[in-house]
C-alpha cells in the first residue's frame, strides 16, 4: 500500500510550524480519517492562535490529597513530576499555601470563599443557595467547566446513624455555575461507584456508558482538553478537582499491573508513587493542549491541593522522611503545593512565601476576571493577583481554620478544631501554642510564661483574630441544624 500525504494550504499552516509538521506526516490511507481529525485540530489551533481574548483563561487544577513534600520543586524526591517541577521553574511557588486537613472543608472554602464557620453544613454537603466562583466567572462572561471529583451532594449511605436527615442534601454540579460539568461521585456516597479504572460518571446530566476499560483521569484530561478547543476563541475557566491521588492506591495504565484487568481495582499503597506521576502526566496533557492552542500567554494554570498527603505514606524529601498527615490539624496535613504559571505575567522562577489558603481563590479569579464581587456576601479571602504579578499586594498576616467534618460517614472521630496561624507561630482555641518552624509536628507546646516578644505579640495577635471569628454566624445555622436532625436555630 503506497503513502499518501494531505496538503493544507499554506495560508492556513503559515503561523503555526506545529500545523505544517502534522499536516506533512505520511500516512497510510487506511490512517485518513486520523490525519482529518489531525487537521481539523490544526485548523483550530490557527484560529485560535489568532484571536486574543479581552480576558484571561484560568485553569484551575486541585489534586487530592497531595502534600507538598511529594513534588519535586518542593524538594521531594520520593516521585517523578517534570510537569509540575516546570510549571514551578517558570511559574512561582507559594510557600506558605495551607488548606483544611480533610477534602470537603477545603472545597466548601474553595469555591465560596468563606472560612467553614460562615457556611459548614456537613461533610460531602454544599448549601445550594451558596455561590460558587462558576457562577462568579459565568456572570463575568466566561464559559465554565468542572470536571473531576464532584462529592458536594447526599454523602452519607442510608443506613449511616442520622443519614435520614441528610439524604438528597447538597448542591448539584448543574447547578454550581458550570456550563459542562463531567463527575464523579455526584450523588449518594453507596452508589458513587469507582473514580479509576472503569469510572462512574455523570456528564451533562447523563451516566456515560463507555467508561469500561478507561481511566477516570484521561476522561477528565480528554473532556477538559476537547472543552479548551472549542472554547479557544472565547474566555474559559475549567476548574479540574482530581481524584488522584486519594485512595484507593490502584495502578494506573502506567502501572504494569494495568495489563491485567483483574489487577486493576486491588489496592497497594505501593501504587502511590505511580498515581502520583500519573497526576503530573496529566497535568502535561492539558498544558500540552493549552500550549497547542497558542493560548499560553492569556491562560493562567494554578495548581493546589485540597489537603495533606494520606496517612500511610512517608515520603523523600532528600533524606528526610516526612509522614503523611491528611486530617490531622500539623502541617503534615494542611501545607499543600501552590503553583501559578502565566508567562508574560508570572515572573518566572519566582517564589512567594506570603500566606495563602482556599478562601483566598475566589476573590482572586474574580479579580483576574475583573469583575466586582458581589455585594450581599461577606468572604474571609483575599486576592494574590498582584503577587502573581510580581507585585507586593495585601497579604493576608494569619490564616483562620474552623475544622469540624461532622455530621458524615466516618466522621466520628472527628470534632471541632479552631485555630490560626501565621507563618510561624499557630494558636489554638485551647490555648496550645506552637512555634511551627521549629515544632512543625506540633510535640511542644510553649507555655505563656515562656514566651519571647516576639511569642508574645504573636499569641495576643493571633488571639484577637480568634476571638473576632468564633463570634462570626454560620448562614447556613438552619441548614447544619437540620443536618444534625435539630430544629432550626
Amino acid at each position: 500500500m503506497t503513502n499518501s500525504v494531505l496538503k493544507i494550504p499554506k495560508r492556513l499552516w503559515a503561523h503555526r510550524p506545529i500545523t505544517f509538521a502534522v499536516a506533512q506526516m505520511p500516512i497510510r490511507r487506511n490512517f485518513r480519517q486520523t490525519l482529518l481529525s489531525a487537521f481539523v485540530l490544526c485548523s483550530v489551533v490557527v484560529g485560535c492562535s489568532l484571536t486574543v481574548c479581552a480576558k484571561p483563561n484560568v485553569i484551575l487544577v486541585m489534586a487530592d490529597d497531595l502534600g507538598y513534600e511529594a513534588l519535586g520543586c518542593y524538594g521531594g524526591t520520593s516521585y517523578e513530576t517534570p510537569v509540575l517541577d516546570k510549571l514551578s521553574a517558570t511559574g512561582m511557588r507559594f510557600t506558605h499555601a495551607y488548606a483544611q486537613p480533610l477534602c470537603t472543608s477545603t472545597r466548601v472554602q474553595l469555591m465560596t470563599g468563606k472560612y467553614n464557620n460562615r457556611n459548614w453544613v456537613a461533610f460531602g454537603i454544599l448549601d445550594p443557595r451558596e455561590k460558587t466562583f462558576g457562577h462568579d466567572l459565568q456572570e463575568a462572561g466566561y464559559k465554565t467547566c468542572i470536571a473531576g471529583k464532584w462529592q458536594l451532594t447526599s454523602y452519607d449511605p442510608p443506613d449511616y446513624p442520622g443519614a435520614e436527615w441528610r439524604r438528597n442534601m447538597g448542591m448539584h454540579p448543574k447547578d454550581a455555575g458550570f456550563d459542562e460539568y463531567c463527575l464523579w461521585h455526584t450523588g449518594h456516597t453507596e452508589v458513587k461507584g469507582s473514580r479509576y479504572a472503569d469510572p462512574v460518571i455523570l456528564q451533562n446530566g447523563t451516566f456515560r456508558k463507555d467508561t469500561t476499560g478507561k481511566y477516570g483521569a484521561d476522561i477528565w484530561a480528554e473532556y477538559i482538553n476537547d472543552f479548551i478547543t472549542r472554547h479557544c476563541d472565547e474566555s474559559f475557566f475549567v476548574y479540574f478537582p482530581m481524584a488522584l491521588t486519594h485512595g484507593p492506591f490502584v495502578p494506573t495504565p502506567d502501572s504494569r499491573e494495568w495489563a491485567d484487568t483483574e489487577n486493576r481495582h486491588v489496592s497497594d499503597k505501593r501504587y502511590f508513587k505511580d498515581m502520583v506521576e500519573y497526576m503530573d502526566k496529566t497535568m502535561g496533557r492539558i498544558v500540552a493542549r493549552v500550549d497547542q492552542l497558542g493560548l499560553r500567554e492569556n491562560t493562567l494554570i494554578l495548581f493546589y491541593s485540597d489537603n495533606g498527603t494520606p496517612r500511610g505514606i512517608t515520603s523523600l524529601m532528600g533524606e528526610k522522611a516526612v509522614a503523611g498527615g491528611k486530617g490531622y490539624t500539623t502541617d503534615a496535613g494542611t501545607h499543600v503545593p501552590l503553583i501559578a504559571n502565566w508567562p508574560g505575567t508570572v515572573p518566572s522562577g519566582a517564589v512567594c512565601d506570603d500566606l495563602v489558603d482556599s478562601s483566598d481563590f475566589r476573590p482572586t479569579l474574580l479579580d483576574v476576571a475583573d469583575a466586582s464581587p458581589p455585594n450581599d456576601e461577606q468572604w474571609d479571602g483575599r486576592s494574590f493577583l498582584p503577587q502573581l504579578r510580581g507585585e507586593v499586594g495585601t497579604p493576608k498576616e494569619s490564616v483562620y481554620f474552623h475544622y469540624d467534618p461532622t455530621p458524615g460517614w466516618d466522621k466520628d472521630k472527628y470534632s471541632l478544631i479552631r485555630f490560626v496561624r501565621d507563618k510561624r507561630f499557630k494558636l489554638y482555641d485551647d490555648g496550645r501554642f506552637f512555634d511551627i518552624s521549629n515544632d512543625v509536628l506540633e510535640q511542644h507546646p510553649i507555655r505563656q510564661a515562656a514566651d519571647s516578644p516576639a511569642a508574645v505579640e504573636a499569641r495576643n495577635r493571633l488571639q484577637a483574630v480568634m476571638d473576632q471569628m468564633e463570634r462570626v454566624p454560620n448562614e447556613r445555622a438552619d441548614l447544619r441544624a437540620k443536618a444534625l436532625g435539630k430544629s432550626a436555630p
